[in-house]
């Protein structure tokens, strides 16, 4: 029995010394399978995340700007393309084209009257964005109607769908400029003026229209877009320089793919509290403000960007408002050319493939 159990503990040494011996060895390869591990991990780009393309862009705070841009942004269309959209606001186009030629801004919205340095080369449309409405010539108490700006001292903003609205204004009742004494100012510089009294009338857009009409009940509405509809249109579109397309021209459909997901979305009626919520929040301002602007456009959808190319609708829109700057003085005959060598109908199509 004692041999038996010397026997037994024999054993039992043994293959408690095999056993230590084989966890150092496993210890050993596990080491050695480890550091293969990481070297095929750090190797395995189906696994890795892919980078999102970071891109700036530009927008002015109201809703007219941001009503796709923002949805495309909270409903992840630009993810969905690869892309990170930083917003970065200005107060008109102009200075956002200028921004652009700089090379700190990607893409940009420009309103109706930034469009005459698309003629003259400055910047490319890559996506239209809808008609508006949002634009008006506003008279305080001594102004109640468009003959009494003869002589008077009205506040706009050159180069900007304000200078578009006070020519029109103007030529529709045979005065000019030279009729009235302009000043040029930003649009919140001009609601200032108005409240203030320091300015007889103004030609402003949304939202500080309404901000000088609530604040102040003696001001009267002269004009808006729609007051010439027959004779102009007021167009809105987004855009980037011809020498940022050369190089990122896929870029560009991704972007204008997702901004058209977002235009179908947001021009849906039934969303247009949720667009205002967005639009309150980017530009701090309260809810009801935000959404007192969702009439100032015939928002388009992907389906009728796609169909105002096809008939031809579009070309007429850009001709239209050329034929306008050109009648105003805004550019010049040597200016003139094919609505085509400026706006991008192949990124469009692109994106709506």
């Amino acid at each position: 029995m004692k041999r038996i159990n010397k026997l037994l503990s024999l054993i039992l040494a043994v293959l408690m010394l095999a056993t230590l011996f084989t966890a150092c060895g496993d210890t050993a390869v596990d080491d050695d399978s480890t550091t293969d591990d990481d070297s095929v991990v750090g190797t395995n780009t189906d696994e890795e995340e892919e980078e999102l393309i970071e891109l700036n862009v530009a927008y002015m705070p109201n809703y007219a700007s941001l009503w796709s841009v923002l949805t495309a942004i909270d409903q992840g269309y630009f993810e969905e393309e690869g892309l990170e959209v930083n917003l970065v606001e200005f107060a008109d186009g102009p200075t956002i084209i200028a921004a652009m030629e700089g090379g700190s801004i990607d893409f940009g919205y420009i309103g109706q009257g930034a469009h005459k340095l698309c003629v003259q080369g400055n910047a490319t449309i890559i996506c239209m964005s809808h008609i508006g409405n949002a634009d008006a010539v506003i008279g305080t108490s001594s102004v109640t109607s468009l003959e009494d700006l003869a002589g008077k001292t009205v506040a706009y903003s050159s180069g900007t769908s304000s200078e578009t609205i006070l020519l029109l204004a103007l030529q529709s009742i045979g005065l000019t400029m030279d009729d009235i004494t302009a000043m040029d100012m930003d649009s919140s510089s001009m609601v200032t003026a108005m409240l203030s009294g320091s300015v007889d009338a103004c030609a402003v857009w949304s939202p500080a229209t309404l901000t000088i009409l609530e604040e102040d009940e003696t001001c009267t509405l002269l004009c808006d877009n729609s007051t010439f509809s027959d004779t102009s249109i007021s167009i809105a579109s987004w855009i980037a320089t011809p020498e940022y397309l050369e190089e990122n021209e896929e870029v560009a459909v991704k972007f204008v793919r997702a901004l058209l997901k977002g235009m179908t979305y947001a021009s849906d009626e039934a969303n247009y509290e949720y667009v205002a919520e967005l639009v309150a929040t980017q530009c701090a301002v309260d809810y009801e403000t935000a959404y007192e602007q969702r009439g100032d456009g015939e928002w388009y959808t992907a389906d009728m960007i796609s169909e105002a190319i096809s008939d031809g609708s579009m070309e007429a829109y850009y001709q239209l408002q050329q034929d306008n700057f050109l009648t105003a003085g805004s550019i010049e005959e040597s200016d003139v050319c094919d609505v085509s060598t400026y706006v991008a109908y192949n990124i469009m199509n692109g994106a709506l493939s």
